[in-house]
């Protein structure tokens, strides 16, 4: 099958406490950027044809470096983002617009990935891409480990217990039926309205699509804050010893 991915990457690191904005992308993990690893697990995922990825304008020339020098072919583009994280995600949408204009044929799915999400695994993002085409929109999601409280109206009191039975994480790779996808985002553009995903748009416009879960392991985390960056090397560390025995 044919997957296009778009990957978010335009992300700066507020909340990692880093000196100058440094983008969080390329924090060292295993001896690599963050980057190079999401570019990686893409690159190696078999129903992955092109990559888009939307960074930050002095982030170009070092992420084309990165994908040159390793050898990631299936990178199609490495753009600047816009002002938000949907608005960067659009900005890759227009070139893929343009790629299925050109070309005559519509992928078979569209992913969205968080560039901070390194160590999501190809056999993952291809079940996703698979689910996404037969269902029209897949999102990976954990159980929270964690009882969750809802804030009421004052905010240094707790209210109601949620049920956490009830309750999932959720995270990227989101894939969608590529139509709807680029109809939600472009509906969204128009009436300048923004979520925090590409699921909660394609809520919004079709909410006659059901969002298929697919449940991952507690491994594909964010990498958001300082602490991140230790957890990430023992998840690296677990990953590998875990695809050395298969």
């Amino acid at each position: 099958m044919k997957t296009v991915v778009i990957i978010a990457a335009s992300g700066v690191g507020k909340r990692m406490k880093l000196d100058g904005a440094l983008s969080k992308q390329m924090l060292e993990l295993g001896g690599h950027p963050v980057i190079w690893h999401t570019m990686k697990a893409f690159q190696e995922a078999t129903t992955v044809e092109s990559v888009y990825i939307a960074t930050k304008a002095d982030s170009l020339a070092t992420f084309r470096q990165i994908a040159l020098e390793s050898g990631f072919t299936k990178i199609r583009a490495i753009i600047e983002g816009g002002k938000e994280r949907q608005d960067s995600i659009y900005n890759c949408m227009a070139l893929i617009e343009k790629e299925i204009l050109a070309s005559g044929v519509m992928p078979d799915a569209i992913l969205v990935h968080d560039g901070a999400r390194p160590f999501i695994q190809p056999e993952e993002i291809d079940d996703i891409a698979r689910l996404s085409s037969m269902y029209g929109a897949c999102v990976p999601a954990t159980k929270p480990k964690d009882t969750i409280k809802y804030v009421g109206c004052n905010p240094e009191i707790f209210g109601e217990t949620l049920d956490r039975s009830r309750l999932l994480q959720v995270q990227t790779p989101q894939g969608f039926a590529p139509e709807k996808l680029i109809e939600a985002h472009r509906r969204a553009a128009e009436e300048q309205w923004y979520a925090t995903d590409d699921a909660a748009l394609v809520e919004r416009f079709f909410p006659e699509q059901h969002i298929r879960i697919y449940e991952t392991g507690y491994h594909n985390i964010k990498i958001t804050t300082p602490e991140d960056i230790f957890i990430g090397e023992a998840i690296l560390a677990g990953l590998k010893v875990r695809n050395t025995e298969n």
